[in-house]
């Protein structure tokens, strides 16, 4: 039973042995940190069943805690507050129990309990993965690792949006002005190369509008009718008929952007379990509109297309297909829905990262799946997030002024670079070692910046502002963490040797840094409840401020006696264990020296 636990009964069992009242809950809060004590009780809540003066109340269950509770050692009453004291004791042999824990907080899956699916990155395969994706990338992987991190079994996917007219815009432009090109003729990553094209198709386009409008065309009519387009629709038409030409340049120019892809997630530092592909899942989901049409869910209209009426919820009516049979959007998402519980029968969750642009597509998806009868719908999850803005304003694919992913990450690594070379921390690196630091400090810059802001909040980033060895940013933590490793390699603990829980008396330094380890197992499960990544990454921030008000206030290694020294170094160690599990499911490194 848990200190709280033990509390609450013992609060329950006060009042019942002086008032004859039973009540149905007691409420804690953390004590001020003006006031004596390390929890409160808050008396007010009780004055609906006890009558009397709260002062008077609190005295009654302070005496009796005290008495009764090995634990608490004095009290002290604040108005309507019961500020509670614990004795050194309890956190010591609180401690001594986790300090060999390496996955302290972390709790292993069961089997045979229902595994989740999350869905993150899915790109289109007609240009590179840029900024938004990151965000994107970062949430969907640190949600996945935090749940994993719960006790959770995980699946991690994405979609790629590998087919439709905007694939065809890059290889048409490629088959134009090409001239043959391929990554390994120009040194380009594959992703860049077919981006590139997109651009290109963007480019000639316009010039094909603006030459109709030239000739009389209106606006309207000269974007529909420019050749290009009609020549990329009609490369639309080949592909899904499976004309061989066409397929075999999709099959090429894809293969390229995988491989760009690919190598943008390991740098990064994210991964799959499984993939699926826009190619191979369109089609899916009409079966089910047929099955929706026998039950009532969908309903036909007198064109032929299917639609599900979904006013009473407070939505609108919903096309799952069009007259002439073919299916949306929101038909495949539902065929792709049931494929992966077919593919995964232990799946009883999904949980799709995309951004909040999509509330509403999704609100209707998880509507129609529960409506069509599947018991899992209940446990779809939309990870929807805000947009990432630079000070330099808004970003545009086809016009080619995206923020690419692979050089904000060679940016952020440069940065961190120039900003540690004037520090001057780096004397007896290697150039070697130097740079594979610069990215591990410039990485953990980019993804903590992003994952400590919640998830629904717009993010405005700021590069320069992300890579500061002071405040709420990744590097503070990462240097904190070195700081630790320094003290650690002079002392050479040994994690085995037991603290004298008796020979010990607490600084309240000490007291409040143990007192936020006790919290890491439930900021964890909180996390993972609320997907996310951000409680995480703050209550790391607020574990390294306390470590560092005790590394200012306490001396470590000139502690007065053995058995002290070896707990403030055991401490340490501790917290930079924490440190680095916290980071681990945020997919941050942290370096042992900086």
């Amino acid at each position: 039973m848990s200190l709280q636990e033990t509390l609450i009964n013992q609060v329950k069992q006060a009042v019942l042995a002086t008032y004859q009242l039973e009540i149905p809950s007691v409420e804690f809060q953390a004590t001020r940190k003006e006031f004596a004590g390390d929890i409160t009780v808050v008396i007010f809540p009780m004055l609906r069943y006890v009558k009397g003066n709260p002062v008077q109340i609190g005295e009654i269950i302070g005496e009796y805690l005290v008495n009764n509770v090995e634990e608490v050692k004095a009290f002290n009453i604040v108005k309507g507050f019961l500020n509670i004291e614990i004795d050194d004791s309890y956190y010591i042999n609180f401690f001594n129990d986790i300090k060999g824990d390496s996955s302290y907080g972390f709790v292993k899956s069961k089997s045979g309990d229902n595994a989740i699916m999350v869905e993150y990155s899915s790109p289109n395969t007609n240009k590179p993965l840029h900024l938004g994706h990151i965000r994107n990338n970062l949430l969907g992987y640190s949600v996945a690792e935090i749940l994993k991190a719960s006790g959770k079994k995980v699946y991690k996917t994405q979609i790629i949006n590998d087919r439709g007219i905007h694939i065809c815009k890059s290889m048409l432009a490629w088959k134009r002005f090409g001239n043959g090109e391929t990554p390994d003729s120009t040194g380009l990553k594959g992703d860049k190369l077919v981006g590139n094209y997109y651009v290109k198709f963007d480019q000639e386009y316009k010039k094909e509008i603006q030459s109709l409008v030239n000739r009389g065309k209106a606006e309207e009519e000269a974007k529909k009718e420019a050749p290009i387009l009609l020549e990329a629709q009609e490369m639309l038409r080949k592909w899904e008929d499976g004309d061989n030409e066409v397929v075999g340049l999709w099959k090429k120019m894809n293969g390229w952007v995988y491989d760009g892809f690919n190598e943008t997630y390991e740098n990064l530092g994210v991964d799959f379990d499984t993939l699926y592909y826009e190619s191979k899942t369109y089609l899916l989901g009409k079966e089910f509109v047929i099955e929706g049409l026998k039950t009532g869910v969908f309903e036909k209209e007198e064109d032929g297309s299917v639609w599900c009426d979904l006013t009473e919820e407070g939505l609108d009516k919903k096309i799952v297909q069009r007259g002439d049979g073919t299916a949306v959007y929101m038909t495949q998402d539902i065929g792709t829905a049931i494929q992966r519980i077919k593919d995964f029968p232990d799946v009883g969750g999904m949980v799709y990262t995309v951004g909040n642009e999509q509330d509403y597509h999704f609100k209707v998806l998880f509507l129609i799946l529960k409506k069509l009868g599947f018991d899992w719908a209940k446990n779809l999850y939309h990870l929807s997030y805000g947009m990432v803005d630079l000070p330099s304003g808004k970003m545009k694919s086809r016009e080619g002024t995206v923020v690419d992913a692979d050089d904000l990450i060679d940016e952020m690594a440069k940065t961190a670079g120039e900003i540690s070379e004037e520090l001057g921390k780096l004397d007896g690196y290697t150039q070697e070692e130097k740079q594979a630091l610069y990215k591990t400090i410039g990485l953990g810059a980019l993804k903590y910046f992003i994952l400590k802001v919640d998830p629904k909040k717009r993010i405005l980033f700021d590069p320069k502002e992300s890579i500061d060895f002071q405040g709420n940013t990744g590097p503070f933590i990462q240097y904190t963490y070195a700081r630790i490793q320094s003290i650690l390699r002079k002392a050479n603990p040994d994690s085995s040797d037991a603290i004298n829980a008796s020979d010990l008396s607490l600084h309240d330094k000490e007291r409040e840094l143990i007192k936020q380890l006790q919290l890491f197992p439930e900021v964890i499960q909180n996390a993972a409840e609320q997907h996310s990544p951000a409680l995480i990454a703050n209550y790391t921030y607020d574990l390294v401020k306390e470590f560092n008000s005790f590394y200012q206030n306490v001396s470590i290694l000139g502690a007065d006696s053995d058995n002290e020294k070896l707990f403030r170094v055991q401490l340490s160690k501790k917290v930079a264990q924490t440190i680095k599990n916290a980071f681990s499911v945020l997919g941050i490194e942290v370096p042992e020296r900086m």
